[in-house]
């Protein structure tokens, strides 16, 4: 399956690197990681790009491309998918609210309206 992972700067993001890293072992995806720019974000850009570089490299999967996108997050990654043959366009995102519903924010709604592939939310 030819996977790509959207990824900011939250501790959601770190997770679902993890996540998506451990899948790509198992099964062996053809992987490809974007890093959007968000600046509310726990992390900076820079720092979450280094980080899933960092963490690709030591899980042997230093092969993977690993790009920056700029601009909006949302509409970015959605043009990102489009422009290539993926499967499936994973991200992370979702909170529960005190009902016990998922509650989404802005960017990952967007994503999940928008993209051109299945989305995969990891919560």
């Amino acid at each position: 399956m030819n996977v790509l992972l959207g990824l900011g700067g939250s501790d959601e993001s770190v997770k679902t690197l993890r996540r998506t890293i451990d899948r790509t072992r198992e099964v062996g995806d053809d992987l490809t990681v974007v890093v959007v720019d968000k600046p509310e974000s726990k992390r900076s850009q820079e720092d979450t790009y280094d980080l899933t570089v960092d963490r690709l490299e030591e899980a042997g999967l230093g092969d993977v491309t690993v790009e920056k996108l700029q601009g909006d997050p949302g509409s970015a990654l959605v043009d990102y998918a489009e422009q290539g043959e993926f499967d499936e366009l994973v991200i992370g995102g979702g909170t529960l609210s005190p009902m016990g519903k998922i509650q989404l924010g802005p960017i990952t709604e967007f994503v999940l309206l928008n993209a051109p592939t299945t989305v995969k939310l990891v919560r």
